[in-house]
Protein backbone atom coordinates (compact mmCIF):
# COMPACT_ATOMS: atom_id res chain seq x y z
CA UNK A 1 0.00 0.00 0.00
CA UNK A 2 2.38 2.63 1.13
CA UNK A 3 4.87 1.56 -2.70
CA UNK A 4 1.37 2.53 -4.37
CA UNK A 5 1.02 5.68 -2.27
CA UNK A 6 4.70 6.35 -2.91
CA UNK A 7 4.22 5.73 -6.85
CA UNK A 8 1.31 7.62 -6.88
CA UNK A 9 3.22 10.89 -5.43
CA UNK A 10 5.97 10.73 -7.38
CA UNK A 11 3.65 10.62 -10.68
CA UNK A 12 1.90 13.66 -9.68
CA UNK A 13 5.23 15.42 -8.71
CA UNK A 14 6.17 14.50 -13.05
CA UNK A 15 3.34 16.01 -14.08
CA UNK A 16 3.43 19.28 -11.73
CA UNK A 17 7.41 19.43 -12.69
CA UNK A 18 6.80 21.60 -16.21
CA UNK A 19 4.13 23.97 -15.00
CA UNK A 20 6.17 24.45 -11.53
CA UNK A 21 9.28 24.83 -13.54
CA UNK A 22 7.53 27.25 -15.84
CA UNK A 23 6.21 29.28 -13.00
CA UNK A 24 9.68 29.68 -11.36
CA UNK A 25 11.53 30.69 -14.71
CA UNK A 26 9.07 33.09 -15.94
CA UNK A 27 6.85 34.44 -12.69
CA UNK A 28 9.05 34.20 -9.88
CA UNK A 29 12.51 34.54 -10.99
CA UNK A 30 11.63 37.79 -12.84
CA UNK A 31 9.61 39.29 -9.72
CA UNK A 32 12.76 38.55 -7.45
CA UNK A 33 15.05 40.00 -10.33
CA UNK A 34 13.19 43.30 -10.56
CA UNK A 35 12.98 43.46 -5.99
CA UNK A 36 16.97 42.98 -6.27
CA UNK A 37 17.30 45.79 -9.54
CA UNK A 38 14.97 48.37 -7.21
CA UNK A 39 18.30 48.64 -4.72
CA UNK A 40 20.74 49.54 -7.73
CA UNK A 41 21.36 51.84 -9.85
CA UNK A 42 21.33 49.09 -12.61
CA UNK A 43 23.26 48.69 -15.97
CA UNK A 44 22.53 46.66 -18.76
CA UNK A 45 25.93 47.51 -20.91
CA UNK A 46 29.03 45.54 -20.83
CA UNK A 47 31.28 46.12 -18.71
CA UNK A 48 29.12 48.36 -16.48
CA UNK A 49 29.00 47.86 -12.84
CA UNK A 50 25.69 47.96 -11.57
CA UNK A 51 26.31 49.89 -7.94
CA UNK A 52 23.52 49.29 -4.66
CA UNK A 53 22.23 52.77 -3.64
CA UNK A 54 19.85 51.20 -1.34
CA UNK A 55 15.73 52.91 -1.33
CA UNK A 56 17.18 55.75 -3.47
CA UNK A 57 15.21 54.42 -6.71
CA UNK A 58 11.87 54.80 -4.17
CA UNK A 59 13.12 58.12 -3.04
CA UNK A 60 12.97 59.31 -6.58
CA UNK A 61 9.68 57.82 -7.93
CA UNK A 62 7.86 59.73 -4.91
CA UNK A 63 10.09 63.00 -5.59
CA UNK A 64 9.20 62.97 -9.05
CA UNK A 65 6.13 64.83 -9.97
CA UNK A 66 5.42 62.75 -13.45
CA UNK A 67 5.73 59.86 -11.02
CA UNK A 68 3.19 60.87 -8.78
CA UNK A 69 0.93 62.38 -11.14
CA UNK A 70 1.22 59.06 -13.42
CA UNK A 71 0.46 56.80 -10.28
CA UNK A 72 -2.88 59.50 -9.64
CA UNK A 73 -3.37 58.89 -13.38
CA UNK A 74 -3.71 55.30 -13.20
CA UNK A 75 -6.00 55.79 -10.10
CA UNK A 76 -8.14 57.35 -11.95
CA UNK A 77 -8.26 55.06 -15.15
CA UNK A 78 -8.59 52.13 -12.89
CA UNK A 79 -11.38 53.73 -10.67
CA UNK A 80 -13.50 54.29 -13.56
CA UNK A 81 -13.11 51.72 -15.60
CA UNK A 82 -13.28 48.95 -13.24
CA UNK A 83 -16.67 49.90 -12.36
CA UNK A 84 -17.86 51.16 -15.59
CA UNK A 85 -17.14 47.11 -17.10
CA UNK A 86 -18.27 45.69 -14.27
CA UNK A 87 -21.86 47.85 -14.25
CA UNK A 88 -22.22 47.22 -18.24
CA UNK A 89 -20.74 43.80 -18.35
CA UNK A 90 -23.64 41.95 -15.92
CA UNK A 91 -26.63 44.63 -17.34
CA UNK A 92 -25.84 43.05 -20.62
CA UNK A 93 -25.21 39.61 -18.97
CA UNK A 94 -28.82 39.88 -17.59
CA UNK A 95 -30.13 41.11 -20.53
CA UNK A 96 -28.76 38.27 -22.79
CA UNK A 97 -29.51 35.14 -19.66
CA UNK A 98 -33.36 37.02 -20.06
CA UNK A 99 -33.95 36.01 -24.07
CA UNK A 100 -34.43 32.65 -25.36
CA UNK A 101 -33.54 34.12 -29.54
CA UNK A 102 -30.84 35.37 -30.91
CA UNK A 103 -28.90 35.13 -27.43
CA UNK A 104 -25.98 33.67 -29.90
CA UNK A 105 -25.87 36.89 -31.36
CA UNK A 106 -25.64 39.35 -29.10
CA UNK A 107 -22.69 37.52 -26.93
CA UNK A 108 -20.58 37.35 -30.40
CA UNK A 109 -21.55 40.75 -30.72
CA UNK A 110 -20.75 42.44 -27.59
CA UNK A 111 -17.20 39.80 -27.09
CA UNK A 112 -16.14 41.21 -30.49
CA UNK A 113 -14.30 44.07 -29.01
CA UNK A 114 -12.43 41.89 -26.55
CA UNK A 115 -10.89 40.04 -29.98
CA UNK A 116 -9.77 43.46 -31.82
CA UNK A 117 -6.42 44.30 -31.43
CA UNK A 118 -5.39 46.76 -28.93
CA UNK A 119 -3.29 48.75 -31.09
CA UNK A 120 -6.15 49.07 -34.03
CA UNK A 121 -8.68 50.40 -31.86
CA UNK A 122 -6.56 52.89 -29.92
CA UNK A 123 -5.66 53.99 -33.65
CA UNK A 124 -9.46 54.33 -34.38
CA UNK A 125 -9.90 56.25 -30.91
CA UNK A 126 -7.20 58.63 -31.39
CA UNK A 127 -8.70 59.72 -34.88
CA UNK A 128 -12.10 59.30 -33.59
CA UNK A 129 -11.29 62.07 -31.00
CA UNK A 130 -8.63 64.03 -32.99
CA UNK A 131 -9.41 68.07 -33.80
CA UNK A 132 -10.89 66.81 -37.34
CA UNK A 133 -12.27 63.33 -35.52
CA UNK A 134 -15.91 62.02 -35.89
CA UNK A 135 -16.68 63.66 -32.64
CA UNK A 136 -15.81 67.38 -33.50
CA UNK A 137 -17.43 66.99 -36.84
CA UNK A 138 -20.83 65.90 -35.13
CA UNK A 139 -20.67 68.95 -33.05
CA UNK A 140 -19.02 71.82 -35.11
CA UNK A 141 -20.45 70.62 -38.79
CA UNK A 142 -23.68 68.29 -37.86
CA UNK A 143 -25.13 69.44 -34.73
CA UNK A 144 -23.32 73.15 -34.45
CA UNK A 145 -22.68 73.06 -30.45
CA UNK A 146 -19.30 74.56 -30.98
CA UNK A 147 -17.93 76.92 -33.16
CA UNK A 148 -14.50 75.17 -33.32
CA UNK A 149 -13.22 71.78 -32.53
CA UNK A 150 -12.16 70.47 -29.09
CA UNK A 151 -8.71 69.45 -28.42
CA UNK A 152 -10.40 66.18 -26.73
CA UNK A 153 -6.42 64.95 -26.81
CA UNK A 154 -4.79 68.36 -26.22
CA UNK A 155 -5.30 68.44 -22.21
CA UNK A 156 -5.30 65.65 -19.34
CA UNK A 157 -8.46 64.72 -18.53
CA UNK A 158 -10.44 64.82 -21.17
CA UNK A 159 -7.60 62.85 -22.95
CA UNK A 160 -7.59 60.39 -20.06
CA UNK A 161 -11.41 60.06 -20.66
CA UNK A 162 -10.95 59.09 -24.15
CA UNK A 163 -9.02 56.01 -23.08
CA UNK A 164 -11.11 54.99 -20.70
CA UNK A 165 -13.78 55.34 -22.94
CA UNK A 166 -12.21 52.55 -24.92
CA UNK A 167 -11.24 50.67 -21.93
CA UNK A 168 -14.95 50.36 -21.16
CA UNK A 169 -15.82 49.93 -24.76
CA UNK A 170 -13.26 46.69 -25.02
CA UNK A 171 -14.14 45.23 -21.45
CA UNK A 172 -17.89 44.78 -22.04
CA UNK A 173 -17.45 41.35 -23.27
CA UNK A 174 -15.35 39.75 -21.27
CA UNK A 175 -17.48 41.04 -18.05
CA UNK A 176 -20.74 39.47 -20.12
CA UNK A 177 -19.26 36.45 -20.76
CA UNK A 178 -17.95 35.73 -17.06
CA UNK A 179 -21.33 37.15 -15.78
CA UNK A 180 -23.76 35.46 -17.84
CA UNK A 181 -21.58 31.72 -17.14
CA UNK A 182 -22.28 32.86 -13.47
CA UNK A 183 -26.15 33.76 -14.00
CA UNK A 184 -26.50 30.30 -15.59
CA UNK A 185 -24.95 28.21 -12.77
CA UNK A 186 -27.69 30.51 -10.18
CA UNK A 187 -30.07 27.84 -9.10
CA UNK A 188 -33.66 28.52 -11.11
CA UNK A 189 -35.35 27.38 -7.76
CA UNK A 190 -34.42 30.38 -5.79
CA UNK A 191 -35.92 32.44 -8.15
CA UNK A 192 -39.35 30.79 -8.72
CA UNK A 193 -39.75 30.48 -5.02
CA UNK A 194 -38.97 34.13 -4.45
CA UNK A 195 -41.99 34.76 -6.94
CA UNK A 196 -44.29 32.96 -4.98
CA UNK A 197 -43.07 35.17 -2.24
CA UNK A 198 -43.79 38.03 -3.91
CA UNK A 199 -40.81 39.04 -4.97
CA UNK A 200 -40.33 41.11 -8.52
CA UNK A 201 -37.92 41.26 -10.68
CA UNK A 202 -35.91 44.02 -9.15
CA UNK A 203 -35.72 42.43 -5.57
CA UNK A 204 -34.73 39.00 -7.68
CA UNK A 205 -31.52 40.77 -8.93
CA UNK A 206 -30.32 42.24 -5.40
CA UNK A 207 -31.67 39.64 -3.18
CA UNK A 208 -30.84 36.66 -5.36
CA UNK A 209 -29.14 37.37 -8.54
CA UNK A 210 -26.23 39.51 -6.41
CA UNK A 211 -25.28 37.45 -3.31
CA UNK A 212 -25.29 34.24 -5.54
CA UNK A 213 -22.76 35.21 -8.24
CA UNK A 214 -20.90 37.60 -5.41
CA UNK A 215 -17.77 35.13 -5.78
CA UNK A 216 -17.29 36.30 -9.53
CA UNK A 217 -17.97 39.61 -9.03
CA UNK A 218 -15.06 39.24 -7.06
CA UNK A 219 -12.91 37.54 -9.59
CA UNK A 220 -14.06 40.51 -11.88
CA UNK A 221 -12.67 43.21 -9.94
CA UNK A 222 -9.37 41.34 -9.15
CA UNK A 223 -8.88 40.64 -12.77
CA UNK A 224 -9.76 44.62 -14.19
CA UNK A 225 -7.86 45.68 -11.11
CA UNK A 226 -5.23 44.01 -12.95
CA UNK A 227 -5.36 44.60 -15.82
CA UNK A 228 -5.88 48.79 -15.20
CA UNK A 229 -2.90 49.13 -13.21
CA UNK A 230 -1.21 47.81 -16.24
CA UNK A 231 -2.68 49.35 -18.93
CA UNK A 232 -0.22 50.61 -21.53
CA UNK A 233 -1.08 50.52 -25.03
CA UNK A 234 -4.41 52.75 -25.34
CA UNK A 235 -2.17 55.49 -23.31
CA UNK A 236 0.36 54.79 -25.40
CA UNK A 237 -0.95 55.25 -28.82
CA UNK A 238 -3.60 57.48 -28.44
CA UNK A 239 -1.41 59.98 -26.25
CA UNK A 240 2.05 58.81 -25.89
CA UNK A 241 1.83 60.18 -22.40
CA UNK A 242 1.53 64.15 -23.88
CA UNK A 243 0.92 67.07 -23.52
CA UNK A 244 4.05 67.27 -21.38
CA UNK A 245 3.95 64.06 -19.75
CA UNK A 246 0.07 65.08 -18.35
CA UNK A 247 -1.28 61.83 -19.51
CA UNK A 248 1.31 59.59 -18.06
CA UNK A 249 0.25 56.30 -16.60
CA UNK A 250 2.56 53.95 -14.62
CA UNK A 251 3.13 51.95 -17.55
CA UNK A 252 3.89 54.14 -20.19
CA UNK A 253 6.18 56.49 -17.42
CA UNK A 254 8.22 53.45 -16.25
CA UNK A 255 8.26 52.35 -20.21
CA UNK A 256 9.79 55.82 -21.27
CA UNK A 257 12.39 55.90 -18.28
CA UNK A 258 13.77 52.31 -18.54
CA UNK A 259 13.80 53.28 -23.09
CA UNK A 260 13.67 56.96 -23.69
CA UNK A 261 16.08 57.93 -21.30
CA UNK A 262 19.44 56.93 -20.24
CA UNK A 263 17.79 53.86 -19.09
CA UNK A 264 17.00 54.17 -15.78
CA UNK A 265 16.14 50.43 -14.74
CA UNK A 266 16.46 50.41 -10.60
CA UNK A 267 14.34 53.73 -11.28
CA UNK A 268 11.54 51.66 -13.18
CA UNK A 269 11.89 48.37 -11.26
CA UNK A 270 11.30 50.47 -7.92
CA UNK A 271 7.77 52.02 -9.67
CA UNK A 272 6.55 48.95 -10.50
CA UNK A 273 7.00 47.63 -6.64
CA UNK A 274 5.06 50.45 -5.85
CA UNK A 275 2.38 49.76 -8.17
CA UNK A 276 2.55 45.95 -6.78
CA UNK A 277 1.59 47.29 -3.28
CA UNK A 278 -1.17 49.43 -4.90
CA UNK A 279 -3.05 46.41 -6.34
CA UNK A 280 -2.18 44.38 -3.41
CA UNK A 281 -3.78 47.06 -1.18
CA UNK A 282 -6.93 47.44 -2.78
CA UNK A 283 -6.97 43.36 -3.66
CA UNK A 284 -7.05 42.48 0.01
CA UNK A 285 -9.33 44.92 0.47
CA UNK A 286 -12.18 43.76 -2.29
CA UNK A 287 -11.11 40.32 -1.01
CA UNK A 288 -12.29 41.01 2.80
CA UNK A 289 -15.31 42.93 1.40
CA UNK A 290 -16.64 40.29 -1.00
CA UNK A 291 -15.29 37.04 -0.19
CA UNK A 292 -18.13 34.12 0.47
CA UNK A 293 -19.66 34.15 3.68
CA UNK A 294 -18.65 30.50 4.93
CA UNK A 295 -15.33 31.65 4.27
CA UNK A 296 -15.64 34.99 6.43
Amino acid sequence: MKHNQFSFSWRIAILLLPGIMMLFLFTLYPIIKVLVMSFFNWNIGIGQASNFIGLRNYQDVFSDPIARRSLVNTLYYASLTVPLQISFGLFVAVLIHGIRRFSVTFRLLYYLPVITSWVVVAVLFRNIFSNRGLINYFLVDVLSIVSEPIGWLSTRWPALTSTIVLGVWKGIGWNMVIFLAALQAVPIELYEASACDGLGKIRQFFYITLPSIKGTILFALVMLLLGAFNTFTPIQVITGGNPAHQTQVAMTWMYFQTFNTTGKLGYSAAMSFIITLFILFFTLILFRVLRPEEEK
